[in-house]
């Protein structure tokens, strides 16, 4: 009986069989919370759901909610359900636990979830907010693409001459002297 054990699940793995480990579904994901947590998940869902057209799938260890780009993603854990929030500004509130810039437009913010009361107001807010960002977001990526790429123009004197910036160096007045 020739095989092997997956170094990624620990799931043995027989000789010639199909294996493929990060692939996942939600109800794989979701499927060992507690009844508590499976409502929250309900909710969660149902209501990014309700925002409008958007692609809803599972990566590795998360589900994703997404338009142009993800816009949130839940992470089950045991205890909570961890829930990342993309928008364009800082949040302060009681429920974000962390926030860390994730780009030069996004701000991650991360809310755990713990029971299905809590899927309401500010956090609802909060996704229908980062739902309308990632698309303004997605229309300005590609209003700016669209636009002609402009060339770094020489500073121009009367006459038609041109110039170049002369460049100051530090090391010029610290030289030792030599011997």
């Amino acid at each position: 009986m020739a095989g092997h054990e997956c170094y990624h699940c620990k799931q043995w793995v027989e000789e010639g069989e199909a294996h493929d480990c990060w692939t996942t579904t939600e109800t794989a994901l979701t499927s060992e919370l507690s009844d508590d947590l499976k409502d929250a998940w309900e909710r969660l869902r149902e209501t990014a759901a309700d925002f409008g057209d958007q692609r809803i799938y599972a990566s590795h260890k998360s589900i994703m909610f997404s338009r142009a780009s993800c816009y949130f993603f839940v992470r089950p854990k045991r205890k909570h359900l961890e829930v990342c929030i993309f928008l364009g500004r800082t949040l302060r509130a009681p429920q974000v636990k962390r926030v860390d810039r994730a780009s030069r437009a996004k701000i991650v913010h991360i809310v755990h979830i713990m029971h299905r009361d809590e899927v309401e107001a500010p956090i609802t807010d909060w996704l229908r907010e980062a739902y309308e960002f990632s698309a303004a977001a997605a229309a300005k990526a590609v209003k700016k693409r669209a636009r002609p790429a402009r060339r770094a123009a020489a500073t121009s004197r009367p006459g038609g001459a041109t110039r170049k910036r002369k460049r100051a160096t530090k090391k010029a007045g610290r030289r030792s002297p030599r011997s």
